[in-house]
Order: C-alpha cells, then sequence, then structure tokens
C-alpha cells in the first residue's frame, strides 16, 4: 500500500481543528482568554498539530510533564493556508530546492513544515503522514492576533478515551473525525513535498 503524505484534519468551511499540548497553567489560561495569555512564551516557535492521534502519540495521551492538558483549537482557515503558502520543510527533501536554496529559505522564513508517521490510537504507526506547522515571529503574532476562532479543553475526554484504550475498548468511532485537507496548488504540494 502506498504510503500518503497529505494533511489529515478536521474542519469545515471556515475552520480547521488544530491540537496543542500544554500544562495546566498556559491551557487554563488560553481556555479562559480563548487566546493565549502571559504565560505563553511567544519568542519560541510553536507547533501546531492536524492530527488528534498524533499528537496522543506524542503527549502519550497528555501524561508526559508539560503536555497534561490537551486543547483543540479552531483556526481560520485563511490563516492556515497562509502558513501553508510560507511553509519551508525542516530537511530539504522537496524537489523544488536545491541545497542552497533550501537554507537560504529555511533562514529568512518564520513557518515551517514537519511531516512524521501518523498513529493509531494504540500508538502503531499508519500508512500516511502527519503534518506539523512551526510557527514563530510574525507568523506566530498573526496567529494569535487573527486565526484562532475557539480554544476548547479536551482533556477530561482523552483522559476518558484513555482509560478506554488501556482497557481495549475505545472505539475510533468515538474520536475526531479526520479527512483529506484541500491542498491544490501545486507549488505549495511540491514545496512541502506532498504526494
Amino acid at each position: 500500500m502506498e504510503y500518503v503524505k497529505e494533511i489529515f484534519a478536521s474542519y469545515n468551511r471556515k475552520y480547521i481543528r488544530i491540537y496543542q499540548a500544554y500544562n495546566p497553567i498556559i491551557a487554563q489560561e488560553a481556555v479562559k482568554l480563548q487566546n493565549f495569555g502571559e504565560n505563553f512564551n511567544t519568542n519560541r516557535m510553536t507547533w501546531i498539530k492536524p492530527s488528534f492521534l498524533w499528537l496522543m502519540y506524542r503527549s502519550n495521551w497528555g501524561t508526559k510533564k508539560n503536555q497534561e492538558c490537551i486543547l483543540a483549537i479552531d483556526v481560520k482557515r485563511e490563516v492556515f493556508d497562509n502558513f501553508l503558502s510560507k511553509a519551508i520543510l525542516t530537511s530539504p527533501d522537496s524537489m523544488m530546492f536545491d541545497g542552497n536554496e533550501w537554507e537560504k529559505k529555511f533562514r529568512n522564513t518564520d513557518v515551517y513544515c514537519q511531516w512524521d508517521t501518523d498513529r493509531y490510537f494504540n500508538g502503531n504507526p499508519r500508512n500516511r503522514s502527519a503534518i506539523q506547522i512551526g510557527i514563530k515571529g510574525e507568523a506566530l503574532s498573526y496567529f494569535l492576533s487573527d486565526g484562532i476562532h475557539k480554544i476548547e479543553d479536551l482533556t477530561p475526554s482523552v483522559r476518558k478515551w484513555n482509560e478506554l484504550r488501556k482497557k481495549n475498548k475505545l472505539l475510533m468511532s468515538e474520536l475526531p473525525v479526520e479527512k483529506i485537507y484541500p491542498v491544490n496548488d501545486k507549488k505549495i504540494r511540491n514545496r512541502l513535498d506532498m504526494k
């Protein structure tokens, strides 16, 4: 079976849902403000992840230190699409650039793309990729000022799902439904090594 490199996400006409894991101080403040507050470090890169199960794998279902709270963030699609239009791969796998050109683009961007193997809820690898978008500087400011529509705390649901998972009683149908997110621009697809 061919390995799929597409963006899988929950989305509607206006918003795409991404997931992040934080410590309780940052997460509770974000839910209260419906944006990130003073405890969120704007001087660091932040990674947004549309794949729920990849974040579950990465955070060990919200049990890793400083990743105990799982947030679902609905982001305006025009903001997410803007990030895709600027993103540069974190390693020069793309056929779009030679090494020198990639290095120059990489140094001058504030949006990064990384692909990881997506996961099933038991942690086993899937035959497809999960995208992460790293944002810093102006891109992060744009995300915080114009990108966020809603922030929801999924931590109670994640804890319940994790207990069911450990008892082999969790069904995929209980988890967020994700489908291929449309990326039709050939230049973006080539630059992000999408196939």
